[in-house]
C-alpha cells in the first residue's frame, strides 16, 4: 500500500489521504471543486464538475495511472436537477465510459455542488 500526494489536487483536509494504491489499483478519495493552486471554488454545476474531473485528473496521472484506465466512479450531487449538466462535462473527461453510481446527497463539504471519487487501474 502506498500513499500518493500531488498538488495538481487539493491537499487532504483531514485524516485521510488524497489517494492510495493498493497492488494495481488506485483508490481517489472524494474530489469536490477546490482550485488546489488557489483554494477557489467555482460557482456554476459545469465549473465545478470541470475543477472536480482535473483534481481526479491529477491524482490517478500523480500515482502513474490515467483517465482512460478508471475503472469505477462515484459521483455526488447536491441537487439531482444538475445531472444532465454535470454529465456533460464528466463525458468529456472519462471517455471510457466507466463504471458509475451518481446520486444526490444533502450535503457536501464546503456547500459545493458535487464530488466525485475514482478508483482506477495502474
Amino acid at each position: 500500500m502506498e500513499k500518493v500526494t500531488t498538488s495538481n489536487a487539493p491537499a487532504a483536509i483531514g485524516p485521510y489521504s488524497q489517494a492510495m494504491k493498493v497492488g494495481n489499483l488506485v483508490f481517489c478519495s472524494g474530489q469536490i471543486p477546490v482550485d488546489p493552486a488557489t483554494g477557489n471554488v467555482p460557482e456554476t454545476i459545469a465549473e465545478q464538475a470541470e475543477q472536480s474531473c482535473k483534481n481526479i485528473k491529477g491524482l490517478v496521472e500523480a500515482a502513474g495511472s490515467s483517465m482512460d484506465k478508471v475503472v469505477k466512479t462515484t459521483c455526488f450531487l447536491s441537487d439531482i436537477n444538475d445531472f444532465a449538466a454535470f454529465n456533460e462535462v464528466y463525458a468529456k473527461y472519462f471517455t471510457s465510459n466507466p463504471a458509475r453510481s451518481c446520486v444526490a446527497v444533502k450535503d457536501i463539504p464546503k456547500g459545493v455542488k458535487c464530488e466525485i471519487e475514482a478508483i482506477a487501474e495502474l
